[in-house]
C-alpha cells in the first residue's frame, strides 16, 4: 500500500522510501521518514493535497504525489501509542574514527580572555533565535515557523566579552536541502568554531537528535542545549540528563530560553569544553552485529581506511567523511580529493552493503542514527501521551485548516488584521499622531517667527523639513500596527498553516505553499521577505518568488494610500484601500501565470515542512518587535525622508541661476520633473510634481508622500485637488502599488539573486505598474468614472 491511500486517522509503518530526487530523497529520510517508522495520516488539506502525517513526535507535511512513492505495511487503526521498531543497541568495537564515551581532550587550554567562537546550531522552530537573544542581550525577531532565521546573526555573550555566538538558520541534517541551510553547514565546517552549541527541542528529542549525532561526527567541542524542558516536564515528560549525558559523550544542560532559566549554566559549560577542547567521546553510531548483519558497520569502517590520509590533509574527521561518501556528498568528495580508482572502490564498498542489507545506502544511514537515537531516548526519556500544546493545537487546526472552514477563516483573520489597521485601532492612533505632528509644527514656526528667523531659512525647516518628515511621521502606528498583528499570526504558527492550505492554489501558478509566508511578510516590508526566500528549497520557487513578493503591498505605502483615500474617498477610504491590497495580490497572480510559461518553466519543489504546535505570542517578543519596527520607521524618517525634504525643497525653491523662484513652475525641481511628465500623461497624471514624487519614492515609499507635502505647501483635499481627480488618485494609487520598491529592497535582490534579476525585477515592475495603471484609468473612463 501506498501512502497517499492511507485513511484519515489510520496508522501504518513505513516500508520503503523511493524518489527520483536524491535530495528529496535525502531529505524525507533526514525528516524521519525512514523504513520501520508508524507514520499516523492526521489528515488532508481543504483542497484534498497535501496531506498532514504524525510520526516521531510531531506533524510533517507531505504531497500526495511524493506519498506515493511510500510503500507502508501493517495499517490499523491509530491507538495514540506509537510502535516500537526494532532497536539495535550500539555496541563496542573501537576502530578507526571510533573512540570511548569519555569526554576528550586535545591540545592544551586555550588562555584566560583569548577570544572563543561559539556556532548555536539546531533544527529549525527549536529556539535558536530565543536563546540567542538570551545570550547576547539581542532583540532579533523570533517566529513560530520554520526558516524565521535565513543568515547568520553575530553577538557577544553578556558577561564575557572574549566570547562571540553565531546565530546559524535552522537545519535538520548536514546535508543541506536548501540555502539558508548551506549557510549553517559551510560555517560549521569551514569557520571552524571554538565550539558548538547544539539546542534541542525537549518536545522532540528523538527527531532533533538526528542532528545532533551528525555534529558529533564533526568531532568538535560542543554542548547541548536541551530546550523547552518546562514544556516537556509541564505534561508529565522527562530526561534523565546524566545518563543522556553518559550514552553521547557530551554535556547535556536543561534550560528554557523563552523563560531564562538554565542559560548561565548553559554558558559555564560551553566556555568549559571550548577553553579545554573537549571533544565529544563518541564519533559511532552503528553496530556491528545488527539486523543488517553489520553490513552498514563494515562498509563504513573500511571506507574509513580508504580515505584516513585524504580526509587528514583536508582537515575533515575521517568518520564525517565516510559518511557523507556513503550520501554522495558532492562537496565532502570534492575536497578529499579522490582519484578514480579510489571512487570506484568506495562505489563498490557501498554497493556491496545495500546488496547485503537489502536496502538502499541513504536509508541505511537514516536507520542507523534513528535506530541508535531510539535506543538512547528508550533508555533515558519518558514522554507524556500527548502534550496540552498539541490537544490544543489539533482543536484549533479543526477550523483554521478544516476542509471547509480553512479558506473563510484566513479571509475572516486577514480581514480582521485589515480593520483593524485601517479602520479601527490605526487609523484613531493616526488621529492622535496628526495632531501631535501639527502641534510640534506650528510651535517651531511659531518660536522661529518669534526669533527673526530668515524667511528662507524659515521655509526650509516649516515647508521643508517638518512638513515632509511630519507628513510620513504620521502614519507610524499604521505601520506599527500591521507589523504587531502580522506579527502575531507568525509567533502563534498560524503562518506554517496558511502556506499548508495554500499549497495547492500556489502550485497552480507555479509555487509551493512554503512561498505564500514570503509574500505574507512583504504585506510588511519587502526586504526581510526576500530574505525569508531563502527557506525555500529550489532556486527556482526561490526566484519566483522573489520576482513576485514586490506585488505584494508592503508597509511603507500605507502613508500613499492613507492620504489619497481620506482626501478622494471620505467614507469608502477602507474598502479603497483593501481594493489596492487585492489589485496587488492579482495582478502578482497574472504575473506568476506569465512567468510559469515563460521563464519559470516546470514544476514547484515538494512540500516537506513541519507544522508546529500553536503558542501565545510572546508579549515581549511582540512588543520589541514593534518597537524595532518603529524605531526603523522613525530613523528613515529622520535620515532618508529628512534629506529628501532638504532636497525637493531646495529644488523646488530656487531656479538654475540659483535665484528664489516666485512660481514653481521655474523651478531646478519642474525642468527635471519635467522631463518625465510626457510618460505619465497617458495616465492621466502628467504634472510635474507628481513624476517628481515617484522618482523620489524610489528611495523610501514615504518620500512619495513627503515630496507631495512640501511642493503643494499641504497635502488637503483642497490642494490634491489641483492635480488629482478621483479617477486619477486611484490610478496613481494602482502605480504606485505596482512600481518598483525602494532602493533597500531592490539591493536586497542584488544580494540574494545577483544584478541581473535586480534589473529584472525593476524593469518588471516599471512596465506591469504602467500598463496596470493604464487599463485602470481605461476601464474609469468606460464607466464614465472621470
Amino acid at each position: 500500500m501506498r501512502l497517499d491511500e492511507l485513511e484519515i486517522g489510520k496508522d501504518a509503518v513505513v516500508a520503503q522510501v523511493s524518489s527520483d530526487d536524491a535530495a528529496l530523497h535525502q531529505h524525507i529520510l533526514d525528516m524521519g521518514l525512514t523504513p520501520g517508522t508508524e507514520v499516523t495520516m492526521v489528515k488532508y488539506a481543504p483542497m484534498g493535497d497535501p496531506l498532514e502525517l504524525r510520526l516521531r513526535g510531531y506533524e510533517l507535511t507531505l504531497r500526495r504525489a511524493d506519498a506515493a512513492r511510500i510503500e507502508v505495511r501493517g495499517v490499523h487503526d491509530a491507538d495514540g501509542v506509537a510502535a516500537e521498531p526494532v532497536r539495535q543497541a550500539p555496541s563496542a568495537h573501537p576502530a578507526l574514527g571510533e573512540k570511548g564515551l569519555s569526554p576528550r581532550r586535545s591540545g592544551s587550554p586555550v588562555p584566560e580572555g583569548r577570544p572563543l567562537a561559539f556556532a548555536l546550531a539546531g533544527n529549525q522552530n527549536c529556539g535558536k533565535t530565543t536563546l540567542f537573544n538570551q545570550l547576547t542581550g539581542s532583540n532579533q525577531h523570533v517566529g513560530n515557523f520554520p526558516g524565521v532565521t535565513v543568515d547568520r546573526k553575530d553577538g557577544q555573550v553578556r558577561g564575557h566579552v572574549e566570547a562571540t555566538v553565531t546565530d546559524l538558520p535552522g537545519i535538520y541534517s548536514l546535508s543541506p536541502y536548501t540555502s539558508e541551510e548551506i549557510v549553517s553547514r559551510q560555517f560549521i565546517l569551514d569557520s571552524n568554531p571554538d565550539a558548538i552549541i547544539n539546542i534541542v527541542d525537549a518536545t522532540n528529542i528523538e527527531r532533533n537528535l538526528y542532528l545532533t549525532l551528525q555534529l558529533m561526527e564533526l568531532d568538535r567541542p560542543m554542548v547541548l542545549a536541551l530546550n523547552m524542558m518546562d514544556e516537556l516536564t509541564a505534561n508529565g515528560g522527562t530526561v534523565d540528563v546524566n545518563r543522556l549525558e553518559g550514552l553521547l559523550g557530551i554535556p547535556v544542560v536543561p534550560i528554557s530560553a523563552a523563560k531564562n532559566e538554565g542559560i548561565s549554566e548553559l554558558v559555564e559549560h560551553a566556555l568549559h569544553v571550548a577553553r579545554y577542547r573537549e571533544r565529544p567521546g563518541r564519533l559511532d553510531f552503528c553496530s556491528a552485529d545488527g539486523p543488517d548483519g553489520g553490513a552498514l558497520h563494515r562498509c563504513i569502517h573500511g571506507i574509513c581506511h580508504l580515505v584516513d590520509d585524504h580526509a587528514q590533509r583536508a582537515g575533515i574527521p575521517v568518520r564525517f567523511a565516510a559518511t557523507k561518501l556513503v550520501e554522495g556528498d558532492e562537496l565532502v568528495t570534492r575536497a578529499l580529493g579522490l582519484d578514480v580508482n579510489e571512487l570506484d572502490g568506495i562505489e563498490h564498498i557501498i554497493s556491496q552493503m545495500e546488496e547485503e542489507s537489502g536496502t538502499d545506502r541513504l536509508s541505511a544511514l537514516a536507520d542507523m542514527r534513528f535506530s541508535f537515537i531510539g535506543e538512547v531516548c528508550g533508555s533515558c526519556v519518558v514522554k507524556p501521551h500527548e502534550s496540552r500544546e498539541h490537544a490544543r493545537s489539533a482543536r484549533i487546526d479543526r477550523v483554521l485548516t478544516g476542509r471547509h472552514t480553512a479558506i473563510p477563516a484566513f479571509v475572516l483573520i486577514m480581514g480582521l488584521v485589515f480593520w483593524l489597521t485601517f479602520g479601527v485601532l490605526g487609523a484613531w492612533l493616526q488621529g492622535l499622531m496628526e495632531e501631535l505632528v501639527a502641534w510640534v509644527t506650528a510651535g517651531i514656526g511659531a518660536g522661529l517667527t518669534a526669533f527673526g528667523t530668515n524667511p528662507v531659512v524659515h521655509s526650509l525647516v516649516v515647508d521643508g523639513i517638518c512638513a515632509g518628515v511630519g507628513s510620513v511621521l504620521s502614519f507610524l502606528p499604521i505601520i506599527v500596527v500591521l507589523f504587531l498583528l502580522l506579527s502575531i499570526l507568525e509567533d502563534s504558527g498560524y503562518m506554517a498553516r496558511v502556506a499548508f492550505v495554500m499549497d495547492k492554489v500556489l502550485r497552480r501558478f507555479g509555487l509551493s505553499g512554503r512561498s505564500f509566508v514570503p509574500m505574507l511578510i512583504g504585506f510588511g516590508c519587502s526586504v526581510p521577505a526576500i530574505m525569508s526566500t531563502r527557506t525555500l528549497p529550489s532556486e527556482h520557487d526561490r526566484k519566483m518568488t522573489v520576482m513576485l513578493t514586490p506585488f505584494m503591498s508592503c508597509s511603507a505605502k500605507l502613508p500613499v494610500y492613507g492620504l489619497l483615500c481620506a482626501a478622494f474617498f471620505g467614507r469608502g477610504s477602507v474598502a479603497a484601500m483593501v481594493s489596492l491590497y487585492v489589485l496587488g495580490i492579482l495582478v502578482g497572480m497574472v504575473v506568476a501565470l506569465v512567468l510559469k510559461r515563460t521563464a519559470f518553466q516546470g514544476d514547484p519543489v515538494p512540500f516537506v515542512m513541519e507544522l508546529p504546535n500553536y503558542r501565545l505570542p510572546s508579549p515581549k517578543t511582540t512588543l520589541l518587535l514593534a518597537w524595532d519596527k518603529a524605531k526603523g520607521f522613525i530613523t528613515k524618517a529622520f535620515t532618508i525622508i529628512f534629506a529628501a525634504s532638504v532636497v525637493i525643497w531646495f529644488l523646488q525653491t530656487f531656479d538654475i541661476r540659483l535665484n528664489v523662484v516666485t512660481d514653481q513652475s521655474e523651478s531646478l525641481l519642474a525642468g527635471l520633473g519635467g522631463l518625465l511628465a510626457p510618460v505619465f500623461a497617458p495616465l492621466s497624471f502628467g504634472d510635474w510634481r507628481v513624476s517628481c514624487a515617484l522618482v523620489c519614492g524610489l528611495i523610501a515609499k514615504e518620500s512619495v508622500i513627503s515630496t507631495l507635502t512640501v511642493l503643494l505647501g499641504a497635502t488637503s483635499a483642497g490642494a490634491l485637488s489641483g492635480i488629482f481627480s478621483p479617477l486619477t488618485a486611484y490610478v496613481f494609487l494602482a502605480f504606485t502599488l505596482l512600481y518598483p520598491p525602494c532602493v533597500a529592497a531592490i539591493s536586497t535582490v542584488k544580494s540574494e539573486l545577483g544584478g541581473r534579476y535586480a534589473v529584472a525585477v525593476f524593469a518588471l515592475q516599471v512596465c506591469v505598474a504602467w500598463v496596470v495603471a493604464f487599463l485602470v484609468h481605461a476601464a474609469g473612463l468606460a464607466l464614465g468614472l472621470a
